[in-house]
């Protein structure tokens, strides 16, 4: 992609502008990114399928206590995170994270191909692959954040997104391609080899914003200036910045408040799909195919929207909107469980909200980012994708448990989710009007 010609470069900038609107300086960014993605979700969605059937396999009804031991291991990991990004530069710490998961993969190799203690080994593996899936796309968005401005974001951020669906597909499709003749353990070693991809990609991306890309506005609630140049430094503060950035920041608490919201949704989808498709077959593997068949439909979905209706959302009727929409359909589609809690209205819903959200919601809300300082890009932002969102799947699972033990069911529980997913679309458009407020008054500084 770096040792393209330019007449080749001038026919890739007119095929990719019917796609996305992007200029011929920003091509190899775009590209290195969409690959970055691509191998970080196909990585993650050859592992998924394992994660749920283990899910289910330790019973529905102790799930609560998954999400518990997956909060836990977020409030461990967040600390060590802040301290890495605070003493080492963007080009050391990026690769560090990475490492570190290619590490656990060879890890959980060895202890699959052992045979000890399957079921504590599979408990650790729900929890460590729900870890990993939000930092691994975490630290991918803090790094689009701060490579990319705002006017670049709302043209690019769609396509990149796309890059993600292409390996969401590409993943399950590898899994069931390979998994009987190579044995699923040995999965995990192409998953570790799509991380060592995604650290070449990283490489690249820093050396074209160190050459030729342009130089985004850092915007905080101090400055709106960049900060100068010169070696770059580690980020600075103590392995707690994250959440002191965000208790001063009404805007930062507000996205908070969108995760919360969002999270507490998601769950309370999850436990309904988790007990409809129990009471619907008895069979694992079926479930398994279920669940992948799932995941086809809505990346295949999210692809085309990503690639040929996100940036044209957002232009046309603005952020706020383009964040509130899937809040709303999702209202929705509650009120259809509500009234006909069976199978195929929860596979219409949930891959309608996972097509929507990842195809529009997702990247416009990582736009939301590219208005903040260097330090809250990464760690408030990893703050607020880590440790707030799982900590919203950890309550909402424990008040579903409480709503089921005061003998609520799914159409009761469905119908509770209607006011939530009103109040969830009002902060959501709220929040976008802000962004756009804040991009506007950055326009207009010295």
């Amino acid at each position: 992609m770096d040792n393209l010609p330019e007449s080749g470069v001038s026919r890739l900038h007119i095929w990719l502008r019917r796609m996305v609107k992007v200029e011929p300086e920003e091509i190899r960014a775009l590209l290195w990114s969409f690959s970055y993605f691509f191998s970080l979700l196909c990585a993650y969605y050859i592992l998924r399928p394992m994660r749920d059937e283990m899910a289910i396999a330790g019973g529905v009804e102790h799930l609560q206590w998954l999400f518990t031991g997956t909060f836990l291991a977020m409030l461990a990991a967040v600390p060590l995170f802040g301290w890495v990004t605070s003493r080492y530069p963007r080009k050391q710490f990026l690769p560090l994270v990475y490492l570190f998961f290619i590490a656990c993969l060879l890890l959980f190799f060895a202890l699959f191909q052992s045979g000890l203690t399957h079921a504590w080994v599979a408990r650790a593996f729900f929890i460590w692959t729900s870890v990993f899936n939000l930092f691994i796309v975490s630290v991918f968005w803090s790094f689009m954040a701060d490579l990319f401005n705002d006017a670049q974001a709302k043209r690019l951020f769609g396509f990149i997104a796309a890059g993600g669906t292409a390996g969401a597909l590409a993943g399950p499709a590898l899994t069931a391609t390979l998994a009987i003749p190579l044995g699923p353990t040995n999965l995990l070693l192409l998953s570790a080899a799509g991380l060592g991809w995604a650290m070449l990609c990283i490489r690249r991306l820093i050396a074209w914003r160190e050459g030729t890309g342009p130089k985004p506005a850092v915007a905080s609630e101090d400055s709106g200036k960049a900060p100068p140049a010169g070696k770059e430094q580690g980020l600075g503060g103590g392995a707690l910045a994250g959440l002191r950035l965000i208790a001063g920041s009404p805007y930062l608490l507000g996205i908070c408040l969108l995760i919360l919201l969002y999270t507490t949704l998601s769950t309370f989808l999850y436990f309904q799909q988790a007990q409809i498709i129990r009471d619907s077959f008895d069979d694992p593997a079926r479930r398994t195919t279920v669940f992948a068949a799932m995941d086809f439909a809505a990346n295949a979905l999210t692809l085309v929207g990503q690639v040929f209706f996100a940036s044209r959302i957002v232009k046309a009727v603005g952020l706020g909107w383009t964040l509130a929409l899937i809040p709303l359909l999702l209202a929705g589609g509650f009120l259809l469980l509500g009234f006909a809690p069976l199978l195929p209205v929860l596979v219409a819903v949930q891959v309608g909200r996972r097509a929507g959200n990842y195809a529009i919601m997702k990247p416009a809300r990582e736009m939301l980012f590219v208005v903040l300082s260097q330090e809250e890009k990464y760690k408030a932002k990893n703050v607020i994708d880590t440790v707030i969102y799982r900590s919203g799947d950890l309550l909402s699972a424990w008040a579903y448990a409480g709503l089921q033990a005061l003998g609520l069911g799914l159409s009761a529980i469905a119908f509770l989710a209607v006011p939530v997913a009103g109040g969830w679309a009002w902060i959501c458009y709220r929040l976008g009007r802000r962004q756009e407020a804040r991009a506007k008054s950055e326009e207009v500084l010295p």
